[in-house]
């Protein structure tokens, strides 16, 4: 039986997979646009997700801070000047990896600190975090669908309603 870390987990990479199936339908240039809004492009906001899921990747993984911060903006370099296939395949690498950690992971509910050089010490979950990154993951997806409509075009469902009903279905998810 699947655990729910791991269904967490399956539906921030399909949803991710859905919104660069949709991407690769459109114009190149709609992906690197100039927009008013959260971000200044699709793009952007992409590396945006792509570097924040690098960062808790690096924190369930038991990454001292000090050495993960120093590796930020290399994360933020990968992304730009890439096309919506080249990006897709950085979050493709990222999804091996955190699959390949709660496949490693026997209690993806343990304990743990976590500990921020400028907010202190935190003492959570390992699932707790991996939530965080599918709400972050979520919450930058919309900013997305907003970016895309400023442009004139469809954003694409991806609410994880959508997922798990496709799951009932029998439609491939992953």
């Amino acid at each position: 039986m699947q655990r729910p870390s791991d269904q967490w987990l399956n539906y921030h990479v399909w949803a991710n997979d859905q919104l660069f199936t949709h991407l690769e339908q459109l114009p190149e240039e709609v992906f690197h646009a100039d927009v008013t809004s959260v971000f200044p492009s699709v793009a952007q906001a992409l590396g945006h997700i792509y570097l924040f899921d690098q960062l808790y990747l690096s924190v369930l993984e038991g990454v001292p801070s000090e050495d993960i911060f120093p590796k930020m903006p290399i994360w933020s370099e990968e992304t730009k000047g890439k096309s919506v296939g080249e990006i897709r395949q950085l979050f493709a690498g990222v999804a091996d990896r955190f699959r390949d950690l709660l496949q490693h992971t026997p209690d993806p509910d343990m304990a743990m600190t976590i500990h921020h050089p400028k907010y202190g010490s935190l003492d959570t979950r390992f699932s707790d975090i991996l939530h965080h990154v599918v709400n972050h993951g979520t919450y930058h997806r919309g900013n997305v669908t907003a970016m895309l409509r400023q442009q004139g075009y469809a954003g694409v469902p991806t609410d994880y309603l959508f997922f798990l009903l496709g799951r009932q279905a029998g439609t491939p998810s992953l």
